[in-house]
């Protein structure tokens, strides 16, 4: 199997979902000695280079690489999905769909009640294995789950405990955010995370034994400096002896999950896209989230092909942030337009400081590049730089007149914090947006979960007007369920109970759209959300609006363990 031959099925697979637009008119490591401001120009070899590179790939690929594309889809499981031929897969879709018609979604109550139900369902079932002696932790020491998920709890350190951080009254969890920097705005996560948290300990508390417990966010400011995480991190493990930590931002994540995974803590549904969240063998407490950066990358390409045939092959311009969470989106896309050359003529990413307060010279660069295709490959602040620099500098103009389009980052979909501030400049944006439902969007405010949500945030004096505080529930909702179904397993909650209820977790989330299945199974599947939504903004109306089906590869994606030193998965 070549790699050339699987994009082009992850192509064609994401084509059949895609709708065709009229594209001519709408259309961190933060530190202060963050390198300088990079250009380099790719360009994508021709198709008529010799064979030597390609047996060369294939030579990689009976060695196990894959690439910076770690996450796809195997070859197999693509062509399966093509042509319709995945009767297992088509089965447990209709089971899955008869179990959802019992439930009530118009409703808050049935939601919950739907929770409930399958929350009742996986304790059933973990516990029966548990029991066996098939899965839990042995007389060996090995922690045992799901397909072939093990951990060697023998190796913890000496002075490990299965309880460390819950006492008489609390469950007491760490969290490294950015609450100062340019990426200030992602700390509002952790204030709508501690706000679910607190209607959980108010009105639905975690039970150890027969006493309840409040669920404690102790929130550290890293300002998003990974030396500063790395620092918060020893803290939270040694004076604040929390039970499980969760971390914001891909090179801060980089710099501590190793400790983290050594030290045997729980640390699932980081907040980052990166690739390397889903390596269930080599950082067994570690687990993503949200959909990672390489399928974007591999979506943003299919986006093209699909919709821009009229211009192929275009040059694309990616305005990247220069650190470990943009390398993996260059290194992703690069590699993809490497392969697609077909598609993609030349790539040039333009490499921003994390910290720098303006990105004029930066867009400069880009907008001499004269490229069909922008795409913005950054977080935080930054990504309002850059809608408003694109149309202040007359690329927003320049893209489109040629028929070419704009693209913005999922990590950037929140219309309050990213696209209102940027005013018209915003209009006609696209976005591999994740799945994910803004609570600010009018579309969804009469859902009886934003709904809900929102009456919560602002009893809590947080912000509803803020998606960023919403977006805390995002995360809090899959902790909360893996930690209560912890709680019901036999020996109650633990840490190792909670990593099984983890890497087990098979929720419906009522903050994603309809059509992305959250799911994780032990070694075969690491990836939480495996789809998106393409979605192009209306500045009028202040909202994201989906064009064609949901996209969703749920269970397909390759595990990927990261090459620190040479970026990509091996």
């Amino acid at each position: 199997m070549t790699k050339r031959r699987m994009w082009r099925l992850l192509a064609l697979l994401f084509a059949f979902s895609l709708v065709a637009a009229a594209c001519g008119g709408g259309d961190d490591d933060a530190d202060a000695d963050a390198s300088e401001t990079e250009t380099e120009t790719t360009a994508a070899p021709s198709e008529g280079d010799d064979m030597a590179e390609e047996e060369e790939m294939a030579e990689e690929e009976d060695e196990g690489a894959t690439g910076a594309l770690g996450g796809a889809a195997a070859e197999e499981d693509i062509e399966a999905a093509v042509a319709g031929e995945d009767e297992d897969e088509e089965m447990a879709d209709e089971e899955m769909m008869d179990e959802e018609m019992m439930f009530d979604r118009s409703t808050i109550e049935g939601i919950f009640e739907e929770a409930t139900a399958r929350r009742a369902k996986a304790v059933a079932s973990l516990t029966e294995k548990i029991e066996s002696g098939e899965y839990g932790v042995g007389d060996d020491g090995i922690l045992r789950g799901p397909a072939g998920f093990e951990i060697d709890i023998s190796a913890c350190p000496d002075d490990w405990s299965n309880t460390t951080g819950i006492t008489d009254s609390q469950i007491r969890i760490g969290h490294t955010t950015a609450q100062s920097g340019n990426l200030a705005a992602y700390g509002n996560i952790a204030y709508g995370w501690e706000n679910y948290f607190n209607w959980l300990n108010d009105n639905d508390p975690i039970m150890v034994g027969d006493s309840p417990r409040d669920l404690t966010l102790i929130i550290k400011d890293d300002a998003y400096v990974a030396a500063q995480t790395i620092e918060f991190v020893d803290e939270l493990i040694e004076a604040e002896n929390v039970f499980s930590i969760l971390t914001l931002g891909s090179p801060n994540t980089l710099a501590v999950y190793d400790k983290i995974n050594a030290e045997c803590i729980p640390h699932p549904f980081v907040m980052t896209g990166h690739p390397a969240w889903g390596d269930p063998v080599n950082h067994p407490w570690t687990t993503i989230m949200q959909m990672s950066y390489s399928t974007e990358s591999i979506l943003w390409g299919a986006w093209i092909r699909e919709n821009l045939s009229d211009l192929l092959p275009v040059k694309v311009a990616g305005l990247v942030m220069d650190n470990d969470f943009g390398l993996a989106y260059e290194l992703g896309f690069e590699e993809w337009a490497h392969e697609n050359t077909d598609v993609v003529s030349e790539f040039l990413p333009v490499r921003h400081d994390p910290a720098a307060p303006t990105l004029t010279n930066e867009m400069t660069t880009v907008l001499a590049f004269d490229p069909d295709v922008f795409i913005s490959m950054t977080a935080g602040n930054p990504c309002l730089l850059a809608i408003q620099e694109a149309g202040q500098s007359g690329l927003i103009e320049n893209v489109r007149d040629k028929g070419g389009v704009l693209f913005t980052p999922s990590v950037c979909k929140a219309v309050a914090n990213y696209m209102e501030p940027a005013g018209d400049a915003s209009d006609g944006w696209w976005i591999v947006g994740g799945g994910g439902k803004d609570t600010t969007d009018s579309k969804f405010a009469d859902e009886p979960f934003i709904t809900w949500l929102n009456d919560n945030l602002a009893a809590g004096d947080l912000d509803p007007g803020n998606s960023l505080n919403g977006v805390g529930y995002m995360y809090g909702y899959p902790y909360g369920e893996a930690l209560r179904i912890a709680a019901e397993l036999p020996g109650g909650l633990n840490r190792t109970n909670f990593i099984l209820a983890v890497r087990s977790i098979d929720i419906y989330h009522p903050m994603l759209l309809d059509g992305i299945i959250t799911q994780l199974n032990g070694n075969a599947d690491a990836y939480f959300v495996e789809g998106s939504d393409f979605s192009q903004f209306d500045a009028a109306g202040q909202t994201w609006n989906q064009v064609g089906a949901v996209v969703d590869v749920n269970g397909k994606s390759t595990n990927c363990a990261w090459d620190k030193d040479n970026g990509g998965c091996r």
